[in-house]
């Protein structure tokens, strides 16, 4: 049976480990933390330019005026359901506004947003609802061909904790279930009362961005949340003038913070959502819109320049595309400019925390061979052997870092802190990098996606860069399956508007100066890569096709 829900404010302090004193109050004197609430960001807009544009969504628009105002009426009508200070909250939504306006919402209130992809099911959503003891769960009525209603009653069924669904759409046959439009009200009722919360507190709960088992949930405070939004959208450039498309799934950290929705509102600029991440859909709202910043993950940008080739939107306005969540091959993005006339820039980020950004200023082999370099002065790297000391620039090794946005331990998972962080606090990434002198940081591979073919360790994504340059292959994905002889073979996972051949894959890659042991024993097609919830290759799914 679950444990009666929490009621003090950003949960118990065994939740989740914070940062030692003496660091906080570095990271406070030297301006990195400010006393600022994420749920304040639309009010300080809406006072300063309260008829500006704020937020797009297909036809409806909100000044920051009306959506400082809608914020407000919801967190009144969250109240009046019973929702408070430190209750957690499961926000399962598609890209809509009202995943914008419930997390402010939900922030004004004090309570605690925990992200959830719309393709979570039972075995994710009933962790979350479990390891949260979740107060509420907002959902869609349907998305993607999906009832989202069914999954909602059988999770409040076995989690007693979790008294109040709220639907976005027809709560259908469910008459307990709260329709989203009814916590406006009807404008007459009492606000929600000013929230006692602290800047230190806990503030949302995002997901890790593990492909294996359920999971992990990374506390994200005011403080460090704030100032990691606040300092990617200065090395960006945004300001008033700044139209950022929302493309990739809102509840995605690269999305809200990166510097994304969170850094573009705190800049005073505009906001557009993205219903789909569909080429066509993102053209037609840059040209309509008048976009000039966006971001998208690296499977993506195959099929933005193919469908660029073939209708040649018009996109002058946008300034910045920024292409993260996985490493994006140099063939690629040496494309970008040339092919969609604008800058890009280079992501490299965990919801963890440490977040890289090549620069505009940036030469361009930097910005096209390299996934940008940390973004805060206080951030702290190590790239270590596998024997756990440094290793040179300019050599592989692990990724470890700490600083005033890298969490210190995950939310009620104190068996993870052996695994994932060291003693002296340094968070364990497990991405393989080669640090430059200049700082920028190379993603080469991660430390478990080796293939060892008879003793010769392939790197996968090196493998897999090279197969993306293929002209024929829009998606690949390189796995290991079990072999007798070898111990591992190598499969090559393509989507492709070809059909290339094992042969044909190795002879290309002899020609690109690949060693030949690195060429896949087998290539497969299929029509489209699985992804996990939070939107990378699943390379389970894909092995489970062997």
């Amino acid at each position: 049976m679950d444990a009666p829900p929490s009621r003090e404010p950003g949960g118990a302090p065994a939740d989740w480990p914070g940062w030692p004193a003496e660091d906080v109050q570095r990271y406070r004197a030297a301006g990195y933390w400010r006393d600022e609430l994420l749920g304040d960001i639309p009010a300080h807009q809406a006072a300063e330019r309260p008829h500006a544009p704020a937020l797009v969504d297909g036809e409806r628009r909100w000044t920051y005026a009306e959506l400082d105002r809608d914020i407000q009426a919801l967190s009144g009508g969250l109240h009046r359901l019973g929702f408070r200070p430190g209750d957690r909250v499961i926000l399962q939504l598609p890209n809509k506004a009202e995943f914008v306006l419930l997390w402010f919402a939900l922030h004004r209130l004090g309570a605690v947003p925990v992200h959830a992809m719309p393709g979570h099911r039972r075995s994710e959503i009933g962790h979350l609802a479990r390891l949260t003891e979740a107060a509420g769960y907002v959902v869609p009525d349907r998305h993607a061909r999906f009832d989202h209603r069914e999954l909602a009653a059988e999770i409040r069924e076995n989690h007693r904790t979790l008294q109040r669904v709220i639907v976005v759409g027809d709560p259908g046959g469910h008459p307990d279930f709260i329709p989203f439009d009814t916590l406006y009200g009807d404008g007459t009722g009492p606000a929600a009362p000013p929230s006692p919360r602290d800047p230190g507190d806990l503030a949302l709960l995002l997901l890790s961005g593990g492909t294996t088992g359920t999971p992990k949930l990374i506390p994200r405070t005011h403080h460090d949340y704030a100032y990691n939004a606040r300092t990617a959208a200065g090395i960006c450039r945004l300001g008033p003038d700044t139209v950022y498309l929302a493309v990739l799934p809102l509840a995605f950290n690269f999305t809200l913070a990166c510097p994304g929705i969170l850094g573009t509102l705190m800049s005073g600029g505009t906001v557009v959502i993205a219903p789909n991440p569909d080429p066509l859909t993102a053209f037609g709202l840059i040209e309509r819109e008048g976009v000039t910043h966006t971001a998208v993950n690296p499977p993506l940008v195959p099929y933005w320049l193919s469908e660029h080739r073939a209708h040649r939107p018009d996109l002058a306005t946008l300034q910045l595309l920024q292409v993260g969540a996985a490493r994006l091959p140099d063939d690629l993005a040496r494309r970008i400019g040339p092919e969609l006339g604008c800058r890009l820039q280079q992501v490299f980020g965990m919801a963890e925390g440490l977040l890289n950004l090549t620069s505009p200023d940036d030469p361009e082999e930097i910005v096209c061979t390299t996934q940008g370099r940390p973004i805060s002065p206080a951030d702290e790297i190590r790239v270590t052997g596998p024997d756990g000391r440094p290793v040179p620039d300019g050599h592989t090794g692990e990724l470890l870092t700490r600083g005033p946005y890298t969490l210190r331990g995950y939310y009620r998972s104190p068996g993870h802190a052996a695994t994932h962080f060291t003693d002296d606090g340094f968070y364990r990434t497990g991405d393989l990098v080669r640090r430059l002198p200049t700082g920028h940081l190379k993603v080469v591979g991660r430390v478990k996606d080796q293939i060892n073919r008879g003793g010769e360790k392939i790197d996968a994504t090196e493998v897999e860069d090279h197969l993306l340059a293929h002209p024929g292959v829009l998606q690949a994905a390189v796995v290991a399956v079990p072999d007798p002889a070898l111990g591992e073979r190598s499969v090559a996972f393509l989507v492709s508007d070809g059909a290339p051949t094992v042969r044909g894959i190795a002879a290309f890659l002899r020609d690109r100066g690949l060693a030949a042991y690195k060429a896949p024993d087998r290539v497969r097609l299929i029509d489209r890569m699985p992804l996990t919830a939070v939107g990378k290759i699943d390379k389970n799914a894909l092995r489970a096709l062997v």
